[in-house]
């Protein structure tokens, strides 16, 4: 789509991705308690991705946060296994490919990390993402994996990754 630019998260970023993960909780009548939604590290996005084995790719339209996607260590998962984090697209912007194109460069830059798996948490609520993770290679998992502190999250996928060098 023309006019969008697909780069790394800025401090410029933190308040409007923060509007974006809670407009897209909203619409879809999901829950805020025990979510992303009342995070505290979602006012703060730009400082939580300066661990050096995360990144958050921001789709970025005349120079506003329209969408995001990355890949962070959680707390508890196996080192070499990466949660997938923060994949969230203002409505206006879906069905146009670049959820796709954030989504491929997480899994992508997962690879180049070093991770060897991803994994990710979501809800019944947003169930179009959860057929698109399913036809990427996530697979349904019965407990979660690591510490999110997101407990109100009740499906749990994984997927396999291959070592990607830069």
């Amino acid at each position: 789509m023309e006019n969008i630019i697909i780069r790394k998260v800025s401090r410029r970023d933190n308040k409007g991705l923060a509007n974006l993960i809670r407009t897209v909780f909203d619409e879809f009548n999901a829950p805020h308690q025990a979510t992303v939604y009342t995070d505290p590290t979602t006012d703060n996005l730009s400082e939580v991705f300066r661990n050096e084995k995360s990144i958050l790719w921001v789709a970025d339209f005349l120079g506003e946060p329209i969408g995001c996607c990355g890949v962070y260590p959680t707390k508890g998962l196996n080192e070499k296994c990466a949660e997938l984090v923060k994949f969230y697209l203002f409505n206006e912007f879906r069905g146009k490919g670049i959820g796709k194109i954030l989504l491929n460069k997480s899994i992508d830059s997962a690879q180049k990390l070093g991770y060897t798996q991803l994994y990710l948490e979501s809800l019944p609520h947003f169930s179009g993402a959860v057929k698109t993770y399913s036809k990427l290679g996530f697979r349904s998992l019965s407990n979660p994996l690591g510490n999110s502190g997101h407990t109100a999250c009740n499906i749990w996928m994984l997927k396999d990754l291959k070592y990607k060098k830069e």
